[in-house]
């Protein structure tokens, strides 16, 4: 009984205080209600972390809680929510991710007059991303899949300030839409040919159109940031660095990994899905890791991480392991989390997102460069830290694959496995390039300036405030953040959880001496470039490639040339045909009647002698038409 009130409350709590901030009264300029506003989002986090840690604890069976909603036809919509050991340890994920953004938002926003809608917004964000988790029907999965896309749109614009926010919330918003569309057809299809909405009901449907679950993956390439749709998730860099981890770790981008593992029964009896699936994430892992070999600005190359990181996740997907998938889920919101926060710090600390200004910050900063150490090294996956366990997990279900025994093609477990490989040597590769050029060689970011008198010169060196690691509210999120990016992939060794994931027991054999390999040769690498070249960065040896890798392989302007730019043509031709055509016929219309009414006017004001010749004109005629009828016929 405890568990069906406490499951529709694990969504529910957060929702209803993000409401109820959202109505907090205004203040003069927004300082009245920063306390009410903290006290309501972290209370509306730390609510729903401790429901997440009951259910785990008191439920032993799946929960299911359903109430009849709304009928469409003879298709039955409800409010209908399902939990079990997975989901919980989905929902704790997001729950203590979200707990330690609202907290260190509370510091890291402390002179932002919007602080009160956006704590409302991340309780909104994160209530939605619960109902995700826990929904067991579809309509219900939707509504909060796209309050998470109303969401980002509004926290990722929050800052009014940056020019190029309101275009990065903009462009986050319509890319996502575009994948939502398939995503919605795709849900009407299952529905229809289930004849119900429910999930439960759905999986245990034989045969689930091929084409359905296609357009159910269009969706999954929008909101969890996968070729082609991924372009908007390193743009959405512009929002609040809190609001990145959230995004990153918690919700939009592992929004999808979850849908396609809830439906996964579905997906492992398409190979053609399951195809579509393990192209699109080898491209995707590629092409992530090599765009953020050359990337500046700190959160950016964070956002290519994710970007490729993702894509570890769906090709476990592809390959038919659905457990290795949520376990790098799980560890990636660990440290990806951990990384965007201390990423957080140091910009606080520097003044600034680019690499190229910092450095020698390791003296400075010791807790955040530690954390950082941490954080990058469960990225790359260097033993024994959480990144290491998930990762080899993945790299093991595509070595599998590639014998043919699972739901994919062998093929596909080849793209992937090859995909994985290399993506290990990258992203070492680029976590010791971000490592080195932020906290270690000499401070890049000490200002000069020069002042010339009248007859003499004077030098004069200014240098910026010495950074320092962040205050409390900002550092124990960080520090409390590092513990899981350490021991979660210890987690494989339980029992309980193995269980809970269907996760087979790590065994490290053979299979971890190539990707090891390729670790040392890619952070090795980078460390003999940093040490070569003093001072220099390591992205030069990338040489022309160097500009293409930093442009996202050029795929906006790919899609500027090919999708922004004829539509806008279309758009524009719809709307001169509108003016020139439409309008001017309608507008004629109305033109020549009130000509003509001002003639016939004009002819009824005549004077009497004018208006009798007219009669007598027009009785002439009428009769001169009436003799020459009269006579033909």
């Amino acid at each position: 009984m405890t568990a069906d009130v406490l499951t529709p409350l694990l969504a529910g709590v957060p929702l209803l205080l993000g409401v109820a901030g959202l109505l907090l009264p205004p203040g003069d300029d927004g300082r009245e209600r920063r306390r009410p506003a903290a006290l309501l989002g972290i209370t509306g986090a730390a609510l729903a972390l401790l429901i997440a840690v009951v259910l785990l604890i008191v439920v032993d069976e799946p929960v299911d809680v359903t109430h009849r909603w709304v009928t469409f036809g003879d298709l039955p919509v409800t409010l209908g929510f399902a939990l079990g050991s997975a989901a919980l340890y989905v929902a704790l994920a997001v729950t203590v991710v979200a707990l330690f953004v609202q907290i260190y938002s509370v510091e890291y926003l402390h002179d932002d007059r919007r602080y009160a809608p956006y704590a409302a917004q991340v309780s909104l964000f994160t209530g939605a991303m619960l109902l995700v988790v826990s929904a067991n029907d579809l309509i219900l999965l939707l509504v909060g899949w796209e309050v998470m896309g109303a969401c980002s749109y509004l926290l990722i614009g929050h800052d009014r300030r940056l020019p190029e926010a309101p275009a990065a919330a903009v462009k986050a918003f319509v890319v996502t839409r575009v994948g939502d569309v398939g995503f919605l057809l795709g849900i009407a299809w299952l529905g229809v040919a289930a004849g119900s909405f429910r999930i439960s009901d759905i999986l245990e449907h034989v045969g689930a159109p091929t084409t359905a679950l296609v357009l159910l993956l269009a969706g999954v390439a929008g909101k969890s940031a996968q070729f082609p749709l991924h372009t908007w998730l390193p743009d959405a860099m512009a929002g609040p660095t809190p609001i990145s981890a959230l995004i990153h770790a918690a919700t939009m981008v592992a929004a999808g990994v979850y849908v396609v593992f809830r439906l996964f029964p579905l997906f492992a009896g398409s190979p053609v899905a399951l195809s579509v699936l393990g192209v699109m994430a080898a491209v995707t892992l590629l092409l992530g890791a090599l765009s953020a070999t050359a990337q500046d600005d700190i959160k950016r190359v964070l956002a290519w991480s994710t970007v490729s990181q993702i894509g570890y996740m769906t090709g476990a997907l592809a390959v038919g392991s659905p457990a290795a998938a949520l376990f790098h889920l799980l560890t990636h919101a660990a440290f990806k989390a951990l990384l965007f926060l201390a990423a957080g710090a140091v910009i606080h600390a520097a003044g600034t997102n680019l690499m190229s200004r910092m450095g020698g910050l390791r003296t400075h900063m010791p807790v955040t460069f530690w954390s950082f150490v941490v954080g990058l090294g469960a990225l790359a996956g260097v033993p024994p830290l959480a990144g290491f366990w998930s990762k080899e997990n993945v790299l093991v279900a595509a070595a599998h694959a590639t014998e043919g025994d699972g739901p994919a093609p062998a093929w596909v477990g080849w793209v992937v496995w090859i995909a994985a490989l290399a993506g290990v040597g990258i992203t070492a590769w680029y976590a010791t390039r971000l490592l080195l050029r932020t906290f270690f060689g000499f401070p890049r970011s000490r200002a000069e300036q020069w002042s010339v008198g009248f007859g003499d010169a004077s030098y004069e060196v200014y240098e910026e405030p010495a950074p320092h690691d962040p205050p409390g509210l900002m550092r124990w999120p960080v520090v409390l953040l590092a513990v899981p990016a350490v021991l979660l992939g210890l987690a494989a060794f339980l029992p309980g959880f193995r269980t809970a994931l269907e996760l087979e027991e790590p065994h490290l054999g053979v299979s971890i001496v190539l990707p090891m390999a390729l670790l040392v040769l890619g952070a090795g690498s980078a460390w003999w470039l940093w040490r070569s070249f003093p001072g220099a960065d390591p992205a030069m040896a990338l040489g022309r490639l160097g500009p293409l890798f930093a442009a996202g392989f050029r795929l906006d302007a790919l899609q500027d040339r090919l999708v922004v730019r004829p539509v806008r043509a279309l758009a524009q031709g719809v709307r001169l045909t509108d003016e020139r055509v439409v309008d001017a016929a309608v507008e004629g219309t109305g033109t020549s009647t009130t000509r003509l009414g001002t003639v016939l006017a004009a002819a009824h004001r005549a004077a009497l002698p004018r208006a009798a010749v007219a009669v007598f004109t027009g009785a002439l005629v009428l009769g001169l038409v009436a003799a020459i009828y009269g006579a033909t016929s």
